[in-house]
């Protein structure tokens, strides 16, 4: 039986597929809590709020590539600069509608993404992934 998790981030600007998205996790039970961020930034944001307070840190980051301002890569950038504490809590999975092979090979490429998923999210594919890296 899978243990559920706390927090899950999800960073799109996409408003319908936070939407669909945040539902499909609300439906599958997997977390406790969803936290929706609409771009990378306020993702980034978030993280910087709760840095010193381990607990409010999303256990699970589910991140968009093809966003406006800053893309999922470039959130990246930033993220690999968070201390260990929250590069060790947060583990990262690339959530994106992407065709683009440049796109797929940089975010596989990635040392902080886990996964690549395909949009829409199915809760049995997110659920196999947290049994093999949130055990």
């Amino acid at each position: 039986m899978l243990s559920k998790y706390k927090k899950v981030m999800l960073v799109d600007d996409n408003e319908v597929d936070l939407k669909i998205n945040s539902k499909i996790i609300s439906i599958s039970k997997l977390f406790d809590e969803t936290i929706l961020c609409h771009s990378g930034e306020e993702g980034l944001s978030y993280l910087n709020k709760h840095i010193d307070d381990v607990a409010n840190l999303p256990d699970f980051i589910l991140l968009d590539i093809q966003m406006p301002e800053m893309d999922g890569f470039e959130f990246l950038e930033i993220y690999k600069k968070f201390p260990a504490v929250v590069k060790d809590k947060c583990l990262i999975a690339i959530l994106s509608s992407t065709l683009d092979f440049g796109d797929i090979k940089k975010a596989e490429a990635n040392p902080y993404v886990i996964k690549l998923l395909k949009k829409p999210l199915f809760p049995q594919e997110l659920e196999k992934l947290l049994q093999k890296y949130l055990v």
